[in-house]
């Protein structure tokens, strides 16, 4: 394969540094890499990113061949199905050979209901750019949006930005009567913001040190941000906050919430500078959400209630919950949205999302069909609180991004936009399968696959086998135009929907977390020798894929099974997890000790996670081909993390192909752009396609 050509790699300097934790004393060697500030970091980041550009080298063209395919299966100029809100169409068009999209808006003509036809994503007439995502971005190398929020009266825009990818935005009020961007700038805000309901005030939302969300503060439009206001703060550092308006415009909710257990406050719209008040006082171990719907609050929860019931309280004076649908176990209840005349529940059961529609003033209820075997539906962004028709998401494996209005009244749906794939692409000339796997102690575990039409089934066929597995979570089936250049080169593309997920409900995620978290491993395992033993691949055909956590995944596995995969990418990896979170100052750890369990306080939590961290296994095995995939900026999986453990396996394991790639302006999500995310794409696929000996 063109990647075993010979490079000499890095070699990252060995400085120990002692830890010592409920009597145990580990030497690190490659701590000093987690400071971003010394120069011998960055120098070490930067020769692994030139070796990893000399050894990949080879495969440049087949990089622009994938590249070329993404860009020729894209209608690069295109415009959303709009939404209505008051008296607007919104959306966002995208234009050829521009990075970023275009937020826009239309007034809505006399007696018009049908959204706009799109067309050929040509600007609509009477079209009022609100932001242009390109113009902000000039002359940066990174460029995201955090809050992109317009008041209910249409006149304010509340937008902010970010240029590094550390995801610490600037908060900015656009006038969009006059087009004037106002003077009172917010530096350091968190994504999320709320309108009171005549426009005047603003919340936003703000972090601590450690990155966690713990401040919601008000602004008043056109004073200075020095006037700012807290108007709620959240001491407990297992606890973030959120901030929303109701879809109703009654009402700014405040979320606190820890990984399990919540508390909401209300404030009501027509009174921004009034006290929160609480719905219910948090009990550790109830989770709740709120939607406001008339005279009464919808809540969601987990009180007595595992995969969680609806109930409603009063708004006027919230008290006890009215049980509303009744907890059944094995249908998992997500969400509720709110309309004037119907409650639309979002759902999981057997492991597929469903919608159930609830008529305001009765008991009866259904759930709305779908004709594919394997899907993902949800409800779209819904922004009318009057109105009997809502917007629906729907896509599958081999069913391209899809826009339907759904009426609720008569049950009929309307096709708005399926995402267009340019060329020769047929649905038709792709299958998708839901098979099950049987885990080490006997639990069936889902997969879903996708192939071209008629890939052998005799274990001649590559196979990308991608998990993530933590977070309850759910990787549920999704259309990729860049995975048709692996299935057309015939690729299987395979997704383990491993415990910790949420596919299953919450038991299943809950049997995949703390110290259950090994299962997670297990289930990935498992399903990797399946598909072999079921002849859809074989090993040296399998390539395995994650990020984040499901980077954690990959170095788990990697030690667990290193003979089970011929390569491995793993990107934003979190391998390095027992260091991270035995560090409260870091971003999100304490937070994060209600997923993972506390590994201060508890020893038992210590010995277990120690015993599964993939930087404190490395061990000297013969590992696959491993491709580590990071950023310099990322808040959530800092970049040392990778970085470490591409140099302990050189160190520990060497004679394997062991790649590092930090993108040095780039946060968690990796380049921001469309093209670049798309190259980014093109990389790994190419690399996998290697592994395959499919690069010529």
């Amino acid at each position: 394969m063109s990647t075993e050509t010979p490079v000499a790699a890095p070699v990252a300097n060995r400085i120990p540094t002692e830890r010592t934790h409920h009597d145990d004393t580990v030497i690190d060697e490659y701590a000093w890499l987690a400071n971003k500030e010394d120069p011998a970091t960055i120098a070490y980041l930067t020769a692994e990113n030139d070796h990893t550009d000399a050894v990949t080298a080879p495969l440049a063209a087949l990089r622009e061949t994938l590249f070329g395919e993404t860009k020729d299966r894209t209608q690069e100029t295109d415009l959303s199905v709009p939404a209505r809100k008051g008296g607007y169409w919104y959306y966002t068009r995208t234009v050829e050979g521009q990075q970023y999209g275009i937020q826009c808006r239309r007034p809505v003509a006399d007696g018009e209901t049908e959204p706009p036809a799109t067309g050929d994503g040509a600007p609509l007439d009477g079209e009022e750019i609100l932001l242009d995502g390109n113009q902000l971005a000039q002359g940066q190398d990174f460029f995201a949006l955090g809050t992109f929020d317009v008041s209910p009266d249409g006149r304010w825009l509340a937008y902010s930005t970010d240029f590094a990818g550390d995801e610490r935005f600037t908060l900015r009020v656009k006038d969009l009567q006059t087009g004037e961007v106002l003077a009172d700038e917010v530096p350091d805000t968190f994504y999320g913001s709320a309108w009171s309901g005549d426009g005047s005030t603003l919340f936003y939302l703000t972090v601590d040190e450690a990155w966690r969300p713990n401040q919601v503060w008000r602004h008043t439009v056109g004073a200075a941000a020095a006037d700012d206001v807290v108007v709620y703060q959240e001491d407990d550092e297992r606890f973030w906050v959120g901030v929303e308006l109701t879809r109703s415009e009654k009402f700014i909710v405040i979320d606190s919430h820890s990984k399990v257990t919540s508390e909401v406050r209300v404030i009501p719209a027509s009174n921004p500078t009034g006290e929160p008040a609480v719905i219910a006082p948090r009990r550790q171990g109830i989770e709740y959400s709120i939607e406001h719907h008339g005279h009464r609050f919808l809540v969601l929860h987990n009180d007595g209630a595992e995969d969680f019931a609806l109930a409603y309280t009063s708004a006027d004076s919230p008290g006890d919950w009215v049980p509303m649908i009744d907890h059944q176990p094995g249908t998992r209840l997500e969400s509720v949205d709110a309309f004037a005349n119907h409650l639309v529940v979002s759902l999981r059961n057997e492991g597929l999302t469903g919608l159930r529609v609830l008529t305001a003033g009765s008991t009866d209820s259904y759930d709305i069909d779908f004709p594919e075997p394997i899907y993902s539906v949800g409800l779209d962004g819904n922004p009318e609180y009057q109105t009997d028709t809502v917007r629906l998401r729907y896509t599958s494996l081999v069913t391209p991004d899809s826009v339907y209005d759904y009426d609720l009244v008569t049950r009929a749906m309307v096709l708005r936009k399926r995402k267009p794939v340019l060329g020769d692409f047929d649905p038709a000339a792709y299958e998708q399968h839901r098979v099950w796997a049987l885990a080490d102690d006997g639990t069936r575990v889902p997969v879903s696959l996708v192939a071209r039409a008629g890939t052998p089934r005799d274990g001649s066929a590559p196979c990308v086998l991608y998990g993530y597995g933590s977070y309850e979570a759910s990787m549920d089936p999704w259309f990729s135009i860049p995975r048709l250049s692996l299935l057309d080169r015939g690729v299987i593309f395979a997704v383990a929907h491993v415990r910790g997920g949420g596919e299953l409900g919450r038991h299943w995620y809950e049997e995949g977390k703390m110290l259950a978290k090994k299962n997670t491993f297990t289930d990935f395992v498992a399903v990797a020798r399946h598909l072999v033993k079921s002849d859809w691949t074989s090993t040296d055909k399998l390539v395995a894929r994650g990020g984040s956590a499901g980077g954690l995944l990959m170095g788990a596995v990697a030690n667990l099974a290193p003979d089970a995969f011929a390569g491995i990418v793993a990107q934003v990896p979190f391998v390095d997890a027992l260091n991270s979170i035995l560090d409260p100052s870091l971003p999100l750890t304490v937070t994060e000790w209600e997923e993972w369990g506390n590994p201060l306080a508890d020893p038992e939590v210590y010995a277990y996670m120690k015993s599964y961290t993939p930087y404190e296994n490395v061990a000297a095995v013969d590992y696959p081909a491993i491709l580590a995939v990071t950023s310099l900026n990322d808040t959530r999986v800092l970049y040392h993390e990778p970085a470490k453990w591409i140099a302990r396996l050189r160190a520990v394991a060497p004679g394997g192909s062991y790649l590092l790639k930090t993108e040095m302006g780039a946060g968690h999500g990796g380049p921001s752009g469309r093209y670049d995310s798309w190259r980014e794409e093109a990389f790994v696929n190419a690399w996998t396609l290697d592994r395959f000996g499919l690069s010529a």
